[in-house]
């Protein structure tokens, strides 16, 4: 569902238009996750979740850890210790 290259998870739309995208800049073993944006016709959908979602799990695949510096993915994190084993407080 989702593109990848370094530093960030993003979709398109049929117009090669991006729609969603999460970022994050890697300093050794940590990811700062620094920005979340999804287009507003597709806000309400849980889109910018599963972005975050795929910074943790290739977190967790590294054994990396995340500081979630965006204030949605900070908001998340505060609110689901789920995220609790990649979170670097």
């Amino acid at each position: 569902m989702f593109l990848f290259e370094e530093g960030r998870f993003y979709q398109l739309n049929q117009e090669d238009k991006m729609i969603a995208e999460v970022t994050y800049q890697t300093k050794g073993h940590v990811f700062y996750l620094d920005h979340t944006f999804v287009d507003p016709s597709l806000r309400g959908q849980g889109i910018a979740r599963k972005l975050v979602d795929e910074v943790v799990s290739l977190a967790r695949s590294k054994g990396y850890k995340i500081k979630p510096v965006c204030p949605y993915a900070l908001k998340l994190f505060i609110e689901d210790p789920s995220y609790g084993d990649v979170w670097d407080k």
